[in-house]
């Protein structure tokens, strides 16, 4: 047993607690960007549906799953005032 180390030691995690809340908050904007590009399907393969080029599934949708990329990413690099 080595006599410098206090018996009673916390783990030191990589981040800190609002860093997880932040990636939490991050990868709940990706999932709901990926729920805003789903649906659009045709439930006759032979009908076309103009719907799945519509704005939320081409622009919005990919917009929001970068930003919730990017959001991980500032949550990851932030630094915890501890």
């Amino acid at each position: 047993m080595i006599k410098n180390e206090p018996q009673n030691k916390k783990p030191d995690f990589a981040l800190g607690k609002q860093n997880y809340l932040l990636l939490a908050i991050g990868f709940a904007i990706i999932v709901i960007g990926f729920i805003l590009m789903s649906g659009g399907g045709s439930t006759d393969p032979q009908v076309f549906d103009e719907d799945i080029y519509s704005f939320r599934r081409i622009t919005l949708a990919p917009i929001v799953v970068l930003a919730g990329f990017v959001f991980e990413i500032y949550a990851i690099m932030k630094k915890t005032k501890e």
